[in-house]
């Protein structure tokens, strides 16, 4: 079906195309060029109905169209239901270890627009710039189709931060819904994922900025910063250097925890390189260093499940609890819960224990990782 969508509108910033035009002319030559994308599920490809029909196939499909005397390879670093502070912990590993020429990035429905994740998407962005592989960069914001929300607001002052080009699914696809020119139910099934439908619109938005960039492709244009270098940043930037602790680049002190020494065969087995723990008083200790610590673990579905606490440098006032129980029934989820936030730097003793556990527990509390950020 042919819709009716105003896809110039996508580009809500039109950032500096230096990059982007590098990587065309390098494709254009027939040298082999790699393509990645980071973010959700709708990037993971949630609810279409094969690989090939998710947005960022589609997106990369048109490089390889454009460019048929390159060898372009494909890179899916997408994730279901993470955020853009999971993304700046494993974007090195996912996406990053594979030296990509061009990157898209989309957090915008997972991210809540708030300052926090303005912070933790800066974090991303730089950190990915920064990389030696020196990737083109363009982002991209999915949008909620109920109610047009997303991160959009704070993800934008990023990207104009660092020129970087960005579209906005806000901006093309959403008032179509919202003016009942298309029913929700023609593109989404669950007004979050879209389906082969909605993925074809989706990719649309993103090859239309693409097309004009290629259309002008032979025009010289200024880089927005030196090679090599950032702007200052516009958050308190505390980050864009994190770490994921798991159990096959850490070593910390075990008291009932058991380390999961399954092999992860890909990115998708979420629950794997952590620790579990079953019973009262089970507990584990890491030494970390950063300026922020956040815990990661699985929310199960199968229930009930043990719950545990962690503190920071023995402070009872600031723990928290880690409810491994999930509320929702679609299946177990990759959850992280954020201790501290810009603590003075250095080493912080972060402490797990099991506190309610019965002989009835489905699962035991699985611990995926502890993130270090500074």
């Amino acid at each position: 079906m042919e819709y009716q969508v105003k896809f110039d509108q996508g580009m809500i910033n039109r950032g500096n195309w230096k990059k982007i035009k590098e990587c065309m002319k390098k494709a254009e030559r027939g040298e082999d060029i790699t393509t990645g994308f980071l973010g959700g599920s709708i990037t993971q490809g949630s609810l279409s109905s094969t690989p090939q029909t998710c947005y960022a196939y589609l997106v990369y499909e048109w490089w390889k169209k454009k460019f048929p005397e390159s060898e372009i390879t494909f890179v899916n670093a997408g994730i279901g239901g993470t955020t853009s502070q999971f993304g700046v912990s494993r974007v090195k590993e996912h996406l990053l270890s594979y030296q990509p020429d061009f990157v898209l990035i989309e957090f915008a429905v997972n991210d809540e627009n708030t300052e926090f994740f303005e912070e933790t998407y800066e974090g991303l962005v730089r950190t990915t710039l920064s990389d030696a592989c020196r990737p083109a960069v363009m982002l991209m914001n999915n949008v909620r189709y109920d109610d047009g929300l997303n991160a959009e607001e704070m993800h934008l002052k990023v990207a104009k931060a660092y020129a970087l080009p960005m579209v906005s699914m806000k901006e093309t696809i959403w008032p179509e819904i919202e003016s009942g020119r298309i029913k929700n139910r023609e593109i989404t099934p669950d007004d979050l994922h879209p389906n082969d439908a909605g993925h074809a619109l989706v990719a649309k938005v993103i090859t239309t900025f693409l097309e004009k960039i290629y259309e002008d492709r032979n025009n010289e244009e200024e880089a927005a910063f030196a090679e090599g270098t950032l702007p200052a940043p516009i958050t308190e930037n505390a980050y864009e250097h994190s770490v994921r602790y798991q159990n096959h680049n850490s070593e910390p002190v075990l008291a009932g925890f058991v380390a999961d020494l399954e092999p992860q065969d890909n990115i998708l087995e979420i629950f794997r390189r952590g620790w579990t723990g079953s019973y009262v008083g089970d507990k584990i200790t890491f030494e970390i260093e950063g300026t922020g610590i956040a815990v990661q673990y699985r929310k199960s579905v199968k229930q009930p499940t043990p719950i545990a606490k962690v503190t920071v440098d023995g402070r009872e006032d600031t723990a928290m609890v880690l409810d491994g129980n999930f509320k929702e029934t679609w299946g177990d989820c990759l959850y992280i819960d954020t201790v501290t936030r810009h603590m003075e730097p250095g080493i912080h003793k972060v402490e797990i224990e099991i506190v309610e556990a019965t002989e009835q527990d489905a699962v035991p509390f699985y611990l995926v990782s502890v993130i270090g950020s500074c």
